[in-house]
């Protein structure tokens, strides 16, 4: 197949208009790239997180990039007269979605909202085919497509019908589950999210977890730190700690250490922490089984019966449905969009993509950002906070390759 008329060719195609695409869209067009980016805008935060949640990122820590500095959220909330603060005031979801959409439109205008569902290697770039039946041809891919293609779901409930199992990622309104009883399996902020929106929505709700206890974040001190505070306990991106502040500040240097380090390192760090602010309304509110293992799961009449072994042995759960909120894994194999040759030939380790330093995979470029670069460039990519690094490494890296294209023609 030839590679198009003139105008279906382009320098750089972005796939996704989440934070990462946003911010690498932006910094790019800015470099004066030829450039098309797919994707609906915040579509993750405004279609698969529960109405009414609280970002668990501080406001410094949520913005998009733009080349020139500007497009911050306490911007967008001093524009529109909404209250902000760096850390003491939790971010609003809607607020966060009206400002990622202000965002594109401001800095990404031309963004076309379809979705990519095919990317193959053609000649020396890419074809890429969207849902309406477009299609074009990029010499450049960055892939920044979010957490959503990523879900983990437990072994053991995986057969169960998509009526009565479903992912965290699946729900955003909760109205239909009133009256009904849904147990919630996980332990972390999805999870603990996810229940609180099911009490306000008149659930009966059941959290599971296989750990003994759910933690809770401590409520934010507003008093001024002490400089020994400080020093003990830096604060970044990622939350308070030296660990947390080498990693948000040097995702490059991360990206040297052994891959296996890597990996463990963005799996364990920060583990499963919920907001202060959800603790009294979901212990008070839900059925906590800590300390649970789901054995077994079955469909019985219109719902699901769970085996559950713990301390005092095995007992069976009847509910009308169950979510898993167990979080997102980067996979190269979840990359359905990919073809499976792109996909094949993909570096990884344990599946997790390996990149440059530049955020190019193996295949020559095709990028990665956001939560598939987490295994290259540390914690700091699986949050907002990641996409200044992510959009300026990127574009320098692309804009350098084109120019010394250019240079040997």
């Amino acid at each position: 197949m030839s590679q198009g008329s003139e105008e279906n060719i382009v320098d750089v195609a972005v796939i996704g208009a989440g934070p990462y695409g946003l911010s690498v869209a932006a910094h790019l067009s800015q470099a004066g790239c030829s450039i098309r980016a797919f994707g609906h805008p915040l579509q993750t935060w405004a279609e698969t997180m529960p109405q009414g949640m609280m970002l668990k990122s501080d406001g410094f820590a949520s913005n998009l990039s733009a080349p020139d500095g500007s497009g911050t959220l306490a911007e967008y909330c001093a524009r529109n007269a909404i209250p902000y603060r760096d850390t003491a005031d939790p971010v609003a979801l809607q607020t966060f979605v009206d400002y990622g959409q202000d965002f594109q439109r401001r800095h990404v205008p031309f963004l076309t909202q379809q979705d990519v569902i095919s990317v193959d290697r053609q000649g020396a770039g890419f074809r890429l085919v969207d849902a309406a039946g477009g299609s074009i041809f990029a010499r450049v891919v960055v892939a920044a497509v979010g957490v959503t293609h990523f879900r983990v779901v437990p072994e053991v409930l995986a057969g169960l019908p998509s009526d009565l199992a479903t992912h965290s990622a699946d729900h955003h309104r909760l109205e239909k589950f009133a009256g009904r009883r849904v147990a919630v399996v996980g332990s972390g902020a999805s999870a603990v999210d996810l229940v609180a929106a099911l009490i306000a929505a008149n659930a009966k709700t059941t959290l599971v977890t296989r750990r003994d206890k759910v933690r809770f974040s401590s409520k934010p001190d507003t008093a001024r730190r002490s400089l020994l505070q400080s020093l003990r306990h830096p604060s970044s991106p990622l939350g308070p700690g030296w660990w947390s502040r080498l990693v948000s500040d040097f995702p490059g240097l991360f990206h040297y250490l052994p891959a296996e380090f890597r990996l463990n390192v963005v799996h364990r760090h920060l583990g499963p922490r919920s907001p202060w602010y959800l603790k009294a309304s979901v212990t008070g509110g839900a059925t906590m089984l800590t300390g649970q293992q789901i054995v077994s799961a079955k469909t019985s009449g219109e719902g699901v019966t769970l085996g559950l072994a713990g301390a005092a042995g095995v007992h069976d759960l009847h509910v009308d449905h169950v979510v898993s909120a167990t979080g997102y894994w980067p996979q190269v194999d979840r990359m359905q969009f990919l073809d499976a040759g792109i996909r094949n030939a993909m570096r990884h380790v344990n599946g997790v993509p390996v990149l440059s330093s530049n955020f190019e995979t193996s295949v020559p470029g095709l990028y990665l950002t956001g939560l598939a670069a987490s295994g290259s460039f540390g914690p700091l990519m699986r949050f907002v906070a990641g996409a200044e690094f992510a959009a300026r490494r990127v574009s320098r890296h692309v804009t350098q390759q084109r120019a010394t294209d250019a240079h040997r023609k």
